[in-house]
């Protein structure tokens, strides 16, 4: 797996964790990051049972296990927190905080006592003595109970599944460099995954107010600089929840009259 230091001003740091070379083809690629401020961590989106292995052996190298503060779950989906009671039997210290709505769910990957609602209107998160990270709705974007998180330290927003691209096997850079050539990877997944162009513009209108210098998805690739902006002059005018133009398209090679003779 790639590990990056993404920023460091000597009281809070930004670590990338992804990219695992190793990862089966049928498991989709995530991107797990981890804030550290005055030797506390933040995992997140810790990612799904799979990958658990080379997560925790990449952080060791960072930070010590009983330092690890908090896990923030921006939404529900097995690949970003299905290896939740795993990270809870290794340091059952750590608090878990997601949207209200789904705490009864998240429960079935254990931990039920560790977990913290975060209400509809987001809010601080507290990191040790720090208390400047802030959760940013984004509901509908793509799941109804969906945050965003921003360190205005480091200027860095962790995006979640928006702005997520699916790379191609092989395709390996950290950062967008050529956004025109990238969009390609995104145009399904946000046509397909984000339901409401009315949320998806709230978000918009929400993260333009922030300082933001780094936007950090879920899946893909990283935007920085300029392509921040230009990300999010895209993602506004990009028509979203259409299904009908995608099917036949997204999981064409998932032919299930076939796998059915198959099996």
């Amino acid at each position: 797996m790639i590990k990056k230091e993404l920023f460091n001003n000597g009281t809070r740091r930004w670590i990338y964790i992804g990219r695992d070379p190793d990862l089966p083809e049928a498991v989709i690629d995530t991107n797990e990051y981890v804030v550290i401020d005055d030797g506390k961590a933040l995992l997140l989106d810790p990612g799904g049972i799979e990958i658990f292995p080379a997560v925790t052996a990449m952080l060791t190298r960072e930070v010590s296990l009983d330092s690890i503060e908090a896990i923030f779950a921006s939404h529900q989906d097995p690949d970003i927190v299905s290896s939740l009671s795993l990270w809870l039997d290794l340091c059952p210290q750590i608090q878990v905080y997601s949207c209200w709505i789904w705490t009864t769910f998240l429960a079935h990957f254990g931990g039920y006592g560790a977990l913290r609602a975060v209400p509809d209107h987001g809010g601080p998160l507290p990191l040790g003595r720090s208390k400047d990270l802030t959760l940013i709705p984004a509901h509908y974007c793509h799941s109804a109970g969906n945050y965003s998180l921003y360190d205005p330290q480091a200027r860095i927003l962790f995006s979640g599944d928006i702005g997520a691209a699916l790379l191609p096997r092989g395709q390996n850079a950290l950062f967008v460099e050529d956004f025109d050539a990238h969009v390609p990877a995104m145009e399904g997944f946000h046509r397909r995954w984000m339901p409401s162009n009315e949320a998806k513009n709230r978000w918009v209108q929400r993260v333009r107010q922030l300082d933001v210098d780094m936007l950090c998805p879920q899946h893909g690739a990283i935007f920085r600089g300029e392509m921040v902006g230009r990300f999010l002059d895209w993602f506004e005018a990009f028509n979203v929840g259409v299904t009908t133009e995608m099917v036949g398209t997204v999981g064409e090679s998932a032919d299930l009259t076939s796998r059915a003779g198959a099996d």
